[in-house]
């Protein structure tokens, strides 16, 4: 066993897989995708003749869907090696550093929009007592919310994984 590794247990050899990689982008995509149409679902339902309420989804219920689909950009745009190895050939010294601000501002991005969703299901949606076809506009921010983040979290381990079976063409 390696005296680098943070935990006692060996890394399984399947996880080096290229299937392992690709399967994991795609089971990112697809929870990105299923995050997405909860909250249009929802969005499309608050608009219809069938909502029996006059609550419809506002711009201030998108805003923590739009600052988690940021923070997952931001988050998808780091280098698992720019986090651990300071270079100088990368715009001076310093170079991990400012990935990992980078990195925690993508994420206290992400949490701020399951924050904000879940303070638009409470303040909007709860504290008036509405009933579950109404309320459903704020469980499904929430679940479109934690769709997204998990979806950031899956792209973001598949992609950084580690990879033996691809060439690195350097300079």
């Amino acid at each position: 066993m390696s005296s680098n590794r943070l935990f006692r247990f060996p890394k399984p050899e399947w996880l080096s897989s290229p299937n392992v990689r690709t399967a994991g982008v795609y089971l990112a995509g697809s929870l990105f995708s299923l995050g997405f149409f909860f909250f249009v679902d929802a969005s499309a339902f608050s608009r219809s003749a069938k909502n029996g309420s006059e609550v419809h989804i506002k711009f201030v219920d998108w805003i923590p869907a739009i600052c988690s689909a940021l923070g997952m950009l931001v988050i998808n745009s780091i280098e698992k090696t720019r986090l651990s190895a300071d270079s100088y050939s990368y715009s001076g010294s310093g170079v991990a550093w400012k990935a990992r601000l980078v990195l925690f501002l993508g994420f206290a991005l992400m949490a701020g929009g399951l924050a904000g969703s879940v303070a638009v299901l409470v303040l909007k949606y709860v504290v008036h007592g509405y009933p579950f076809p109404t309320m459903y506009f704020g469980v499904a921010n929430v679940v479109a919310n934690g769709l997204i983040m998990l979806s950031s979290v899956v792209l973001w381990v598949s992609q950084n994984m580690e990879d033996d079976y691809t060439y690195n063409l350097a300079l």
